[in-house]
């Protein structure tokens, strides 16, 4: 299934949302006009879970690799990439930025990417290939979106070949299967099937903002706080 769109208008403009997307896309602009030199610049910024493993050993020094799980975040790997993530971000972020406030929202974007690259790296510590996408900080905004809006209508595309059907499903449902997917898809990937997927990015993302949304609507803070 797909989402197309969610019926749970925000109340205030999400500009951190635009934001993010207009920088998201300006960066990977500017991946396409390296060439090149592409190559040398996803080694640099992208993530490398044995780069930062060896980090932590101590055999170079961390900030160089720790500066990786921000600057990954905004490095994608071509248009489908870009446009899925991005997708999912205009959908969802508005209203989990309309809850806790721009400045909040733009610290638990981050947060929710740092926790996705760190459960990545934990889960494939040796592992060489260089990590790229904002999924990980978006998925930590599917899982807040699903504490904090658990019956928002989200209009979805279903493929029943040779048919397509659009509804309204509740949130809840839509991210609960998606989240679901992605749990599936990370342990059959500890058996060697991962198919070049971060699946435990997404996992420690969704998990880490949906704990973060819990825990705020707990303290009850007025709508729109920042």
């Amino acid at each position: 299934m797909f989402p197309l769109r969610d019926e749970n208008p925000s109340a205030t403009l999400p500009w951190i949302t635009r934001s993010l997307i207009v920088i998201n896309v300006a960066v990977f602009l500017y991946e396409l006009a390296l060439g090149r030199a592409l190559g040398t610049w996803m080694a640099t910024y992208a993530l490398i879970p044995l780069r930062v493993t060896l980090a932590l050993q101590g055999n170079e020094p961390f900030l160089a690799p720790g500066l990786t799980f921000i600057t990954s975040m905004f490095l994608h790997g071509g248009w489908l990439h870009l446009i899925g993530n991005m997708w999912y971000l205009w959908i969802f972020g508005d209203n989990v930025e309309d809850r806790l406030g721009h400045v909040r929202y733009l610290l638990f974007y981050l947060a929710a990417g740092l926790a996705a690259g760190a459960l990545h790296s934990l889960v494939s510590y040796e592992s060489r290939v260089p990590t790229v996408g904002a999924s990980g900080a978006i998925a930590g905004v599917l899982g807040a979106y699903a504490a904090a809006y658990p019956r928002a209508r989200v209009v979805t595309l279903i493929p029943l070949f040779p048919f397509f059907q659009v509804v309204a499903l509740p949130a809840l449902l839509v991210l609960g299967l998606w989240f679901g997917f992605q749990f599936l898809s990370g342990a059959l990937s500890l058996a060697g099937a991962g198919g070049g997927v971060a699946w435990w990015a997404h996992i420690g993302g969704f998990l880490f903002g949906f704990g973060v949304m819990r825990a705020a609507i707990r303290v009850q803070r007025p709508r729109g706080w920042v």
